[in-house]
């Protein structure tokens, strides 16, 4: 369209002459001004944590040499994660034992200070209060004080030989299903056969995560594919992504979480 009159061919004309500058290239003096090294720009970048939580029966039927076993586990455990570990990854591990009392026995701690400095003895005595190992658990990875929002999503271990013997279905249940617990990656390692394998299974959400152990002797063997399962992660593009469940009975994914985010929420 023409402008019928000066006033509007000079608008037009600033117009275009506006078009014209926005699609000019910058100068080469702007884009070597823009372009001026800064040390500041260049940072390494800082390594994540994986958390590892690892809910201990203690009780006394644990007494003798499965629970002689289960320390020696644990602590093969924690050297192969000193072994495989990547510099862009820190696994810390927390150790919560349950028998006579409900302990945090090992704060979050990195696994080369944790080799270094050794692991406390576990004592066997006592029942079974799961629900209250759970609710501690829980309340630990919610607080974002103690497990920050920065991090790749915990790994949970939860061993036991027998039946819990406190109200554990509602703890439970609030630990799989709400809050940042609900994201996290969860183990079970069952001992013995009077061990309550469906309340395990319902923990992992999925039956091929609960590992096997028919006797002390066992416990290695089921320890190492955990570990094996928490350094294939650490060492991985993404160890915030978590394997799909091979045959789900229940949800280990409760809230539709299919997101492999770099920080945990």
């Amino acid at each position: 369209m023409i402008p019928e009159n000066a006033s509007e061919y000079a608008d037009a004309h600033v117009f275009l002459e506006k078009i014209y500058k926005g699609n000019q290239k910058p100068s080469n003096k702007k884009r070597r001004r823009d372009m001026a090294f800064n040390p500041n720009n260049y940072k390494a970048p800082s390594a994540k944590k994986l958390p590892v939580i690892l809910l201990l029966d203690v009780s006394g039927s644990m007494d003798g040499e499965k629970i002689d076993e289960l320390y020696d586990s644990v602590t093969t455990m924690v050297d192969t994660f000193v072994d495989e570990q990547v510099k862009e990854t820190i696994i810390d591990v927390s150790i919560i034992t349950f028998g006579e009392e409900v302990n945090l026995h090992t704060p979050y701690t990195s696994v080369v200070d944790l080799q270094k400095q050794g692991i406390n003895k576990f004592k066997a005595r006592g029942a079974t209060p799961l629900g209250v190992a759970l609710t501690m658990a829980k309340d630990m990875i919610d607080d974002k004080a103690t497990t920050p929002s920065k991090i790749y999503r915990p790994a949970v271990v939860l061993v036991s030989d027998g039946m819990p013997n406190d109200s554990w279905k509602s703890p439970l249940d609030h630990f799989i299903n709400d809050g940042r617990s609900a994201k996290c990656q969860r183990f079970a390692i069952a001992i013995g056969t009077d061990v309550d394998r469906k309340m395990l299974e319902q923990f992992t959400g999925d039956p091929s995560l609960v590992f096997m152990a028919e006797g002390a002797k066992d416990i290695s063997g089921c320890f190492q594919k955990f570990t094996m399962s928490v350094s294939t992660r650490a060492t991985s593009q993404n160890p915030n992504a978590i394997p799909k469940p091979a045959s789900a009975k229940f949800d280990n994914n409760p809230a539709g979480d299919t997101d492999d985010d770099d920080e945990y929420i």
